[in-house]
């Protein structure tokens, strides 16, 4: 049973929101989604090569009121 977990960075810059997921991929299984809540504006860049580098799927990536949103499918 594959499950969705919210990972919520509001407030914190970088490095930070990619360690803080990077943390959380090695926590859930395969298939299981992460859904980051991040307002640093350079997660925008970090999570979308974090995603290519480790080969996990990024499903969607959007913004909205200043906060960014990034749905990672773990493989």
């Amino acid at each position: 049973m594959t499950q969705k977990i919210v990972l919520n960075t509001t407030g914190l810059y970088c490095p930070e929101p990619v360690m803080l997921l990077h943390k959380q991929v090695r926590d859930v299984n395969v298939g299981d989604m992460i859904e980051v809540i991040a307002t640093d504006p350079s997660t925008t860049r970090d999570i979308p090569k974090f995603c290519h580098f480790l080969g996990h799927e990024l499903v969607e990536q959007s913004e909205q009121d200043s906060s960014y949103y990034y749905l990672i499918r773990k493989v």
